[in-house]
Formats: C-alpha cells, sequence, structure tokens
C-alpha cells in the first residue's frame, strides 16, 4: 500500500476521522446486497409499476393498461419486484392483486421523487 502522501498527493490524509467512518462501515456483503437493491430502482418500468402501487393495490392486467405493455411483459418486471420483496401479492378469488410490500418502499420513492423536486 501506498503511504499517505502518495494516495491524495500532498494533501493530509485525516487518520483518525478515516477510522472512525470505517468502523461505521457494513460488512462487505451488506454493502453488495445495497448496491443490487437499488439496481431495481435502474428500471423505468419498474419505477412506473411501484409508483402505481403506491397508490393503489392492482392486479396485473391493471398494470398493463396502465403503462400499456403486454401482460407478459409487466408479469415478468413484478416476478422481479417480488424476488426483491419490493412488493406482495393478496388473491382475491382468482385475481392476484399487487401492493407495495412495505411503508419502506413507499418511503423510498417519496424520498426519491422530493429529492428529484428540489433540483427543479
Amino acid at each position: 500500500m501506498k503511504k499517505n502522501e502518495e494516495l491524495c498527493e500532498g494533501e493530509v490524509i485525516h487518520e483518525e476521522t478515516v477510522k472512525k467512518v470505517r468502523a461505521t462501515f457494513p460488512e462487505d456483503e451488506m454493502i453488495f446486497d445495497l448496491a443490487d437493491f437499488y439496481k431495481i430502482f435502474g428500471d423505468t418500468t419498474r419505477v412506473k409499476i411501484l409508483y402505481a402501487l403506491d397508490k393503489s393495490d392492482l392486479c396485473v392486467c391493471d398494470i398493463s393498461a396502465l403503462l400499456g405493455m403486454s401482460v407478459s411483459a409487466v408479469s415478468h418486471q413484478l416476478r422481479t419486484l417480488r424476488e426483491s420483496d419490493l412488493v406482495r401479492t393478496n388473491r382475491e378469488g382468482k385475481v392476484i392483486y399487487y401492493s407495495l410490500a412495505d411503508d419502506h418502499v413507499k418511503s423510498i420513492l417519496e424520498c426519491g421523487i422530493e429529492h428529484i423536486k428540489e433540483k427543479e
């Protein structure tokens, strides 16, 4: 490993601060899981589905009509969202309704929208 002076091209490393922050870091596996979690939000179709489910529980046909997509394409995205524990299902007779898994998902969406609106 390089000396501190070489890492920052003449800048001083605040070793105590670095040590303090490093002690708060989660394990690498948690960091990888967090990055994978946020990748789910990197797809506009999935974000549209989550936004729609934030407004109302919907069946796959409703989501398909809302987004102008095939039922198959919507089902594929819903499977990804279910596997990521972002949506849950509720069966009523033959119809399966989708909803956000919990208030954390709602908060993530709302915080993201607030953040973007701040820039406007």
